[in-house]
């Protein structure tokens, strides 16, 4: 089983190392599903762990406009450059189908792996899609079977493993966690696994503003990589 830990930062970036993950999805702004990070973090993320850079322009849906897919293939060479040993990117066309931009991702990201990110669970049709996406020659697709969770959606999951075959990975995510990724792997048939822990940390302590992260409870300022649950979910061995 193969573990890759979505982070947000350097010490998130640490942690995943320190627990024996095989690399990390670095992004920013976790908190609005992940956005692409700045150079200066994927340079250091990358000297310490195998790094996929999320490329996404915005939040929001995956119907993107011309400036923004120009922007994702130029954000593919700067994650080249500054050590990046894979993207994760993706889009869709209106009608929900995988847009044929998506063949100058692979062409830009050539000599790299390239995941097609959680696009394919909002999409017209997620066989369809992975059909596209292998002819393609995308490195995998990262579901969680349409549902908010991988066990939910774990039927087609399988599905997707099983057309899948060798021609391209299948990672699953949603809510996966120490206690239930044997769960997933045996329900799915994956080999990959992705994840996202995190916990609400304390920061400086304000006044009437707050600059305090999405989502993140009352008496808490942003959230970080859960290393505790990290070292958990790495550690374990699928029958």
């Amino acid at each position: 089983m193969r573990v890759e830990i979505s982070v947000e930062s350097v010490a998130g970036a640490r942690v995943a190392a320190a627990a024996g993950a095989a690399r990390v999805e670095l992004c920013a702004g976790l908190s609005d599903g992940g956005l692409t990070p700045s150079a200066a973090l994927i340079e250091a993320a990358s000297a310490l762990i195998e790094v996929h850079v999320l490329v996404r322009p915005r939040p929001g849906d995956f119907h993107y406009t011309r400036d923004e897919l120009d922007l994702i293939v130029r954000d593919i060479a700067v994650a080249r450059a500054h050590g990046a040993t894979g993207v994760v990117v993706g889009a869709l066309t209106e009608d929900g189908r995988v847009d044929d931009a998506c063949a100058a991702f692979v062409a830009a990201a050539e000599g790299m792996q390239t995941t097609f990110h959680r696009a394919i669970d909002v999409s017209a049709d997620s066989r369809e899609a992975l059909e596209r996406l292998a002819s393609l020659g995308f490195t995998r697709v990262l579901t969680s079977g349409r549902r908010r969770s991988a066990l939910d959606g774990a039927p087609l999951v399988k599905d997707l493993v099983a057309r899948a075959g060798d021609r391209i990975e299948v990672m699953a995510c949603g809510g996966v966690r120490a206690a239930n990724a044997a769960r997933v792997v045996a329900e799915t048939g994956v080999r990959d696994l992705h994840a996202a822990p995190r916990r609400p940390v304390t920061g400086m302590p304000g006044g009437d503003v707050s600059y305090a992260g999405v989502g993140v409870p009352a008496g808490h300022d942003h959230f970080e990589t859960d290393p505790d649950e990290v070292t958990a979910l790495c550690a374990v061995r699928p029958e």
